[in-house]
Formats: C-alpha cells, structure tokens, sequence
C-alpha cells in the first residue's frame, strides 16, 4: 500500500504522544513494504524541539509552512494513496480532510489518536478544529486509538459508518532492556508530560509514595511542568526526555508507573504508548487502573494495578526477583501483542475486509 498521512507530528517528541507512535508505525509499514508520506505542519515548537528530520527510505516528511503551499502536490499524492489518513490534532484538519475526501484513495480514513479528548469537547460544546463541519459519515473507515464505548460514540455522535480500534504500540527496535544510567537510577519512575487532569493520579500514585518512602530516591522525566509543581526532597527531575534516551530511562528504574490522562482512563480502552514502551524495556510496571486495563496485559502476573499510595508502596516492598518475573512477562506479552508491526498486520486486515466488502457490493 502507499499510505498517506497528514498529522501533528512525528518529527518532535516534545509534549505530545503522537511522534514516537507514528515512529513505530512507519517503521512497521515499510517493514511490510508498504510506503509511506507524513504531511506535517513545520509549528516553531516543535522545530525548536526537533528530534527526527528523515524518514527511512520508502517514507517521506513533508514539512510545510502553510497548507496551500502543498495542496497541488498532496493532491495528487492523495490520489495514488491505497490509504489516506487525516487525524486528531492536525493543524490543518480540516483542510486535509477535505481534500481526502475529494480524492481518489482507495480508502479515506480518519484516525482520531485522541478520542476521549475529542469526545469530551463535543460533551462540552467545545470547538473541535480538527473535525470536519459534517462529521466522520463521509469517511470510508474511521480509526480509534480508543475501544469500547468510545467506538459506539464515534458512530452515534459522529456518524462514522465503520469504526475500528488501533491501539498504541511500541517498536522493540529501540524499546528494549539496554545498560542502566546512573543518573537515571530510582525505586520509582514516571515519565510523562505535565497534564492537569493527571495531576490528582500523580499526586496519589507518585508523591504520596515519595512522602512515605523519603529514603528512596523517585524520578520524573517530562515536560511541561509549572513552577508550582509540588516538589519533594527526594523526587528528581529530568526536563524532556527524548526518545533515544527513553530505554535508558525505563532500564534503570526498579520499576516504572503509568498515569493515564483523566478522560483517557473514564472512557477505558485507551492504553498509554508509555506502557508497552516501558514494558518492551523490561520494566517493572505498575499503573492506575482503568477498564479494558485486563484487555492489554494479565493483572498481577505481567502487570501490577496500583489505585493508592499503600498499593504503590506495597508494590515497591516485592523483591526484586519478584519484580523481575511480572517485567519478563509484561515484556513477552508486549512483543507478542502490541508492537507497531502487529498493528500494522491488524491495520492491512481492517483495510483487506473493507476492500473485500466494497467489491462484494459491486459484484452483487
């Protein structure tokens, strides 16, 4: 397939969680040998942040300043695509989902990377720029980095015809148990960008430990956070982690949380990329707890539910050999179910099932 997409970004990590997915799923797309062009809007922050400015061969990053500088050759690249994508937060969403749906891909598609969000600011009556006027109806497929209800809603709500889950996924060519940095070193670590709506799940999850264990040594790596983060002696900080670094972050942690953003985890179905990146390194997860959690990693055994400060200190008190068991099985379980690659083969039968339904109704 030649896949086209038009996103936020895969060129910077900084403060947002779409880069390192899209870095996985390229990579698994030319794995399969499919080819790829990512249209990306060239924003100040993240240029000042940059941390990718070239794909591998069979991929292209198109940075643009302004949309109509690159309509007539997106257009045509459109046309050739097995596959178009627009999704959430592109910049220039609606501009895009416009001229995919004028096109002649094979199968126009929306891919909302954050549909609890855009689900929430619908609730809200809040504007959603990166939504077309009409909805998702005109969409020959619609995809969901969130399942269970939120599917539902994207069809009633939105009108989407054929909605389907495409969950986040880790590339073990760079995730993966590497030599441990001291500098990294801690009991527990958190790395996540600051968000209001997890503050409350960081505070009960992660300070609250620290103030209990105040011999241990906790680490936050992210960006984002205000002055008025509530600072401990022993909570350590690290400014923007980037992706190259990330295995060295998760390897020399005695284990790791996960936090998930407020409505990700009211609408369940929503893993963080954090947990199977964590999980490829062979780190100790623990993480808040959410519906659909079970779907993705076998509680107590490749993963430790953790919904107060006594259940993180509890965790923390398991030996190390006890520890090392739950990370060798949440790492086995990432790599059979959850890499860019097995998304990629789940994304190629999504596509093969509407090509086969669409040439049923012709030949009917």
């Amino acid at each position: 397939m030649h896949v086209v997409i038009f996103g936020l970004t895969i060129s910077s990590s900084w403060g947002n969680g779409h880069a390192t997915l899209w870095r996985s799923l390229v990579r698994a797309l030319l794995q399969r040998r499919h080819t790829v062009s990512f249209y990306e809007r060239d924003a100040s922050y993240y240029a000042d942040a940059r941390d990718l400015t070239e794909l591998p061969p069979g991929a292209r990053l198109i940075l643009y300043s302004d949309f109509t500088d690159i309509v007539p050759a997106a257009r045509r690249d459109v046309d050739d695509a097995d596959l178009a994508l627009c999704t959430s937060f592109c910049p220039d969403g609606r501009a895009a989902a416009e001229l995919i749906l004028g096109s002649r891909a094979a199968i126009k598609s929306f891919y909302d990377l954050d549909t609890p969000v855009t689900l929430n600011a619908l609730s809200a009556r809040s504007p959603v720029d990166y939504l077309p006027p009409q909805g998702l109806g005109s969409f020959d497929l619609v995809l969901s980095y969130t399942g269970g209800r939120a599917l539902d809603e994207l069809r009633s709500r939105l009108g989407a015809s054929v909605a389907f889950p495409l969950y986040g996924s880790v590339d073990p060519g760079h995730y993966r148990l590497v030599a441990a940095d001291p500098s990294f070193r801690a009991s527990l670590s958190y790395l996540g960008t600051y968000a209001v709506d997890r503050q409350q799940a960081v505070q009960t999850l992660f300070l609250d430990p620290a103030v209990a264990l105040p011999d241990r040594r906790f680490l936050i790596g992210g960006a984002q956070y205000p002055e008025t983060f509530p600072w401990l002696p022993n909570v350590y900080f690290v400014s923007h982690v980037p992706p190259p670094t990330h295995p060295a972050f998760f390897s020399s942690c005695r284990a790791t949380l996960n936090v998930t953003r407020g409505v990700m985890a009211e609408y369940g179905f929503c893993p963080s990329g954090r947990l199977f990146e964590a999980a490829a390194c062979a780190a100790p997860l623990l993480s808040d707890t959410w519906d659909g959690l079970d779907a993705f990693f076998v509680p107590h055994q490749e993963i430790l539910p953790v919904r107060t400060a006594a259940d993180v200190v509890d965790a923390l008190s398991l030996s190390d050999k006890e520890l090392n068991k739950i990370a060798l099985a949440g790492r086995a379980r990432t790599l059979q179910d959850h890499t860019g690659l097995c998304r990629i083969e789940q994304l190629e039968d999504i596509c093969n099932s509407f090509r086969d339904k669409t040439a049923s109704h012709v030949t009917s």
